[in-house]
């Protein structure tokens, strides 16, 4: 098992990688680890380490044919002001797969990456 210090891995399927790492480092704050588009590339945001597998990346091909589409799981990213992301995202031209829902834990709204896989931008409720 790996050591706790590690840094976490999630790794995700996408048609383009390149256009994933642009979408990533552009709109999320990510920066590129490793890259070997168009196969594939790892990005980092603080402890997370987003594997981005393109069609002919090992970690695509071992996954099953009936298992293609992007999944209901998501990267959960912590941000200060909730509205502030919203906008500047939707200034840069992406657009939301939810809408704003609050609850008792904070608020969130969920996009989607160019390969249609579930980001969600989470705001704390305040104590």
């Amino acid at each position: 098992m790996t050591a706790p210090d590690q840094l976490a891995s999630v790794r995700y399927l996408v048609d383009d990688v390149q256009a994933a790492i642009d979408f990533y480092t552009t709109h999320l704050g990510f920066t590129v680890r490793t890259s070997a588009a168009p196969a594939f590339a790892d990005v980092v945001r603080g402890p997370l380490r987003l594997l981005l597998s393109g069609p002919t990346s090992s970690g695509a091909r071992a996954t099953p044919a009936d298992a293609a589409s992007a999944g209901r799981n998501r990267i959960h990213l912590i941000v200060d002001d909730l509205d502030a992301e919203i906008d500047r995202l939707r200034t840069a031209g992406l657009s939301f797969r939810s809408e704003l829902i609050s609850g008792p834990g904070g608020r969130q709204i969920l996009l989607t990456d160019p390969a249609g896989n579930l980001i969600e931008l989470f705001q704390p409720a305040q104590p």
